[in-house]
This record gives structure tokens, sequence and C-alpha cells, in this order.
């Protein structure tokens, strides 16, 4: 007889209100913008009064902060849903779309993420792992590409150049977002280039 471990169905309540609370969180900053929101409103969204929010977060940092986890591991899970490459230049195609896409389909998220939008707020260190992870898995990638650390923060910045112009000066459009392959193809001259004046192949 296989006996079921006991559920904690309190834990799993106040799990489900946290998740309510993130979400209702996203949607207000999506409408007003990410420094505009209030527990106040955000209590309004959920149903409750705004004590009863210390009871799942202990701050507006800490919503802050389990928001910045869900950009994070939402970007790290479709990192590693990439496919296998034997072209580098496919491979980073690949990349450089996916994190245009991920950062111009939501504006806000992106601003969270990689913008220091909101006035002495911290990722967490828990929290701060995923970003990093996001960070080796991409440098991984470059790397069976051969393509060297060296050459990250160019791209980084070739790419959320792309990404944060389109939302600046053009959201819903693609001005900047239909660059990315003629980025990319610059970026691996630039490459090859380097490696040649270096004595690498």
């Amino acid at each position: 007889m296989v006996v079921e471990p006991m559920r904690d169905r309190r834990a799993e309540r106040h799990e489900a209100t946290r998740t309510e609370i993130v979400e209702a969180a996203w949607e207000l900053v999506r409408a007003e913008g990410l420094a505009a929101l209030t527990l106040r409103d955000l209590a309004k969204k959920v149903g409750m009064q705004p004590p009863s929010l210390y009871s799942y977060f202990d701050s507006k940092h800490a919503i802050y902060d389990a928001m910045f986890l869900q950009g994070n591991e939402e970007l790290l899970r479709r990192y590693e849903a990439m496919p296998d490459f034997d072209d580098p230049a496919d491979e980073l195609r690949w990349a450089g779309h996916a994190f245009v896409e991920f950062t111009v389909e939501d504006p806000a998220r992106a601003q969270l993420l990689f913008m220091r939008t909101i006035p002495g707020f911290e990722p967490s260190a828990e929290t701060y792992e995923v970003a990093v992870r996001v960070v080796e898995r991409s440098k991984e990638r470059m790397a069976l590409g051969g393509i060297g650390p060296e050459y990250f923060d160019i791209w980084t910045g070739l790419i959320s150049g792309l990404s944060f112009q389109q939302i600046a000066n053009e959201p819903g459009g693609k001005r900047w977002t239909r660059l990315v392959d003629e980025v990319v193809d610059m970026f691996l001259e630039h490459v090859r280039k380097s490696n040649k004046k270096r004595g690498r192949r």
C-alpha cells in the first residue's frame, strides 16, 4: 500500500495568493508604469486591505523581487529551450531574436530586469542567482560557437541596444528589431577580424 504524503493546504493557499499578488502587480505596472506601483492599488486589485499584503510580502521591494525572479526564470526557460546549431551565426541569430523579443514584448518587465528604474531596489541574492545563470548560459552558448568571453559585453550592448531603442522610440514597431540579423553579421565580422589580429582562428 502506497501512502501519499500529506498536503500542506495552508502553504498551498499561501503560495497561490502570493502568485496572485505578483500577477496583479504585473498588470498594474504594465498599465501605469513600473514606479507607479502602490500597495494600496495592489491590495484593492486582489481584494484585500493593504496591511494584509504584509502577510505575503514584507515590503514593496519584496514584491519587486518576486517579479524580478519570475521574469528571469522565464528568460532562462527560453534560453534553455534553445536548439543546437552547427553554425555560430545561426546560434547568435536565435539568441539575438530571443532576447529582443523577450524585452520588447513586455517593456515593464524589461525595465525591471535590465535597468535600475526603482530607487533603492536591489534583488535578493537568491533571486539574482537566476539572473547570473542567464548570463552564464549565454556565455556557454557563445563559447560553443568559438566566441570568447571578451566579446560578451559587446554582444550584450548591441542586442540590448536594439531592444531599448525599439521600446523607447517605436513601441510595437520593428525599426530596430528587424536589424538583429544584420547586427549579428557585423558582430561576427568584428570577432573574426579581432581574432585574426590576435593570431587566432
